[in-house]
């Protein structure tokens, strides 16, 4: 790891570090360690960088126990300092008390369980702009294989052929597309409507695309649109020859709540019912208003699908909301015998 590229961590810090490791060995606790570099240019926040990257891991304390318990060593440390007890013989010294036993009795650690392994990755991206010890779409890669159709290194290749070719055969402007990846960063703007959209910075585990979401999608997902998190997205490709391949999104959804809602629509889809209309013997003006009350109970509460038949052709048309009383109204257009439920 090159510890100068850590956040809050300068080149000074490493200096003094590595010159304190030379000239009286490693450090072998981390108590030891901020002992150690008592006087040099560690403060608190370098501290705090360095147990984000992962640096004192292998010194026996996980990093949530670190993370709460350095302020109060340092400054532990500090008062001692300030006393001058660093030149007196202590107590333990004097009986003779191991380094193990001296250190349980002059320092206090929070212990804390460890934290999930998506906060430590987070941790690790905040202070070093990257991944070190894994990536948090590792869990999802069967999810990622499964519902994607597209990924950085596709629209990459796009990018390439554009340039190259003036064309890409692999994929079409306007093609649907699903994605999955995390949301890096998070640009809103007000539209002329005084509505907000949103251009996003998405990874996945092969590099970043951009992402835009116009007000009708931001207004819809707004709550899983937020830098961190894990998202399924489902859009169209945005092709042009002056520009990288962008996503246009129309379904952003967290990645768990999306994966629950394809496995109950799978589980439940042949629980779904279906409305029969038999059109073959109404006449026109039956005809415009079955049009007109379809058109009216469509949208995103439908809950039964619709299919209508004609001199004996069924075709399936989409889907609509529908109780008891939107039954009977359907029933009064079309006539008791020409509607069925299954």
């Amino acid at each position: 790891m090159d510890f100068g590229s850590i956040k809050n961590v300068g080149l000074s810090a490493i200096n003094s570090i590595v010159e304190e490791r030379k000239k009286n060995g490693t450090y072998d606790s981390f108590t030891s360690f901020c002992e150690r570099i008592k006087d040099e240019a560690v403060n608190k926040k370098c501290l705090e960088s360095l147990i984000k990257a992962g640096a004192f891991d292998e010194l026996g304390k996980n990093r949530a126990t670190l993370l709460a318990s350095f302020e109060t060593i340092v400054d532990t440390i500090s008062s001692y300092n300030k006393k001058g007890m660093e030149d007196q013989v202590s107590m333990f010294d004097l009986l003779g008390a191991s380094e193990e036993i001296q250190e349980t009795q002059k320092y206090t650690f929070e212990e804390k369980a460890e934290m999930d392994k998506k906060d430590l990755l987070n941790m690790e991206k905040e202070v070093l702009g990257i991944y070190i010890s894994g990536h948090p779409l590792e869990k999802y890669k069967e999810q990622i294989e499964k519902n994607t159709n597209i990924n950085t290194l596709d629209l990459l290749q796009i990018n390439n052929d554009l340039q190259e070719f003036g064309k890409t055969t692999n994929y079409k402007d306007g093609q649907n597309i699903k994605f999955i990846g995390i949301i890096n960063k998070v640009k809103k703007k007000f539209t002329k409507k005084n509505t907000i959209m949103a251009f996003i910075t998405i990874e996945d585990m092969l590099g970043t695309a951009e992402v835009i979401a116009f007000d009708s999608c931001y207004s819809k997902y707004s709550s899983s649109i937020i830098e961190q998190n894990i998202v399924f997205i489902e859009g169209r490709l945005s092709i042009r020859e002056d520009e990288e391949p962008k996503i246009v999104a129309s379904v952003i959804a967290d990645i768990d709540n999306y994966e629950t809602k394809a496995t109950n629509t799978e589980n439940n889809q042949n629980k779904i019912k279906t409305l029969n209309i038999d059109i073959t013997n109404l006449i026109e003006e039956q005809k415009d208003k079955l049009r007109g009350a379809i058109k009216f109970f469509s949208g995103e509460m439908a809950n039964v699908r619709l299919q209508i038949t004609d001199n004996g052709i069924k075709k399936p048309c989409g889907a609509i909301l529908l109780t008891d009383k939107i039954f009977s109204k359907f029933e009064s257009i079309v006539g008791k015998e020409n509607i069925s439920l299954n």
